[in-house]
């Protein structure tokens, strides 16, 4: 609980250095406002304590009070599967050698099969462009040839997005946030947010991507201090399960999920 305070605690510092970051990306002052009004959240006071409440337009989707047409109302839910790639060769040097290994590719494709038993009706898959990412979705469509692969999308490559809290000594130096942070910020904003006015059937989205980035994406969707990105734990190949609802609402179904695997064939590196 101490710790959980802590992280609550440092969710202002946390909007500075953020905005710091993400005027460096994008070179735009109004980038900064934008971040920190959106983590900015109003407090409500419950046994001592200040907690965030949850701020309903944090997506900025939010439909006005005065538009009596409701054309700006979503009616469509938004189910993002995340999926983690396969185990993978950690003695690569470049990207290319970074391949799935004999077990990366039997976990993805117990995964794809995990999807089909699941017999949603998915929109389709998306997936990183780092080379695991690719050789996890193409196995994962083999068993769902019906869904379309989108091209792939760098903006969901593996990197650092945050410091954490706790810091922790073995992890890497600061700059790797100032590189990659506001990438991977910019990637949750591109593909987190309630549907579109225009979208009247729910849609079940397949993203292969990396543990950081997933853990980040859950901890920003849930309105938790992201900086606790590194206090969960992912398994190769599982499955985080978020749901957007029209009101604004997020919930998650699963957060790592793996019970399709035996026991053998659980890691995380």
């Amino acid at each position: 609980m101490k710790n959980f305070v802590f992280g609550i605690g440092a969710l202002g510092g946390t909007v500075a250095v953020f905005a710091s970051v993400l005027e460096q990306f994008y070179g735009e002052d109004r980038m900064t406002s934008k971040l920190t009004n959106q983590l900015k959240a109003e407090s409500v006071e419950r046994d001592g304590l200040k907690w965030p409440k949850w701020d309903q337009d944090w997506d900025k989707r939010q439909p006005m009070e005065n538009d009596v047409n409701n054309n700006n109302n979503s009616t469509a839910t938004r189910n993002i599967i995340l999926i983690r790639h396969g185990q993978y060769n950690l003695d690569g040097k470049e990207d290319s050698e970074r391949y799935l290994t004999d077990l990366g590719r039997r976990q993805a494709s117990l995964t794809g099969k995990r999807l089909v038993e699941l017999a949603l009706p998915y929109s389709f898959i998306l997936h990183s462009d780092m080379k695991r990412a690719i050789e996890t979705a193409n196995i994962i469509s083999e068993d769902l040839s019906k869904v379309p692969v989108l091209p792939a999308d760098a903006i969901l490559r593996e990197g650092s997005p945050i410091a954490p809290e706790p810091r922790v000594a073995s992890w890497r130096p600061d700059y790797y946030y100032e590189q990659d942070g506001a990438r991977i910020e910019a990637a949750f904003r591109k593909h987190f947010h309630r549907a579109s006015p225009s979208q009247t059937e729910d849609s079940y989205e397949v993203v292969v991507c990396h543990a950081n980035v997933i853990r980040y994406f859950a901890c920003r969707a849930l309105q938790l201090p992201p900086e606790a990105w590194l206090r969960l734990s992912l398994k190769h190949a599982s499955l985080t399960w978020l749901v957007i609802r029209p009101s604004g609402r997020v919930h998650t179904r699963c957060l790592g999920e793996a019970g399709h695997f035996p026991p053998d064939m659980l890691t995380t590196s």
